[in-house]
């Protein structure tokens, strides 16, 4: 499921984006929608992986048995996406880089599966060294 994102991560890197990715699964695995951070390609600053997954998801009348892989931990923002339609399933590339609002899932009753992912790790690292000031806008600093 992690690779669906990570591909999805990547994608948003070669297009000049942040390298954040993220798929939504359905509750038999099947993908259901991808998508990666697009705030630097759409001049949007509400695209993020997650919120771009769901909507390429497309309409579905409940998102019981769901999980929501993404390469970082979701941010507030991306966190009140997955309470508000009770995602109940979060599988997290990695938080080192950014904490995220993780915690406040799980304090909700989200299963959250967090990786650690190398991959993942240096893909964000990376991205933060070689450019801190679009990061920073990234997450609100």
């Amino acid at each position: 499921m992690l690779a669906a994102a990570v591909a999805e991560a990547r994608e948003g890197l070669a297009t000049g984006g942040i390298p954040i990715g993220a798929a939504l699964f359905g509750p038999d695995g099947t993908p259901w929608g991808t998508g990666h951070n697009r705030r630097v390609q759409d001049d949007d600053p509400a695209t993020h992986g997650e919120t771009a997954a769901f909507r390429n998801a497309g309409r579905r009348p409940s998102y019981a048995g769901t999980t929501m892989v993404t390469t970082l931990s979701p941010c507030w923002y991306c966190a009140g996406l997955i309470r508000q339609f009770a995602i109940p399933h979060v599988v997290i590339g990695e938080a080192r880089t950014f904490p995220g609002a993780h915690h406040w899932l799980a304090e909700a009753g989200v299963t959250i599966t967090l990786l650690d992912d190398p991959t993942c790790v240096e893909m964000m690292e990376t991205f933060i060294r070689d450019h801190p000031t679009l990061w920073n806008e990234d997450i609100g600093v």
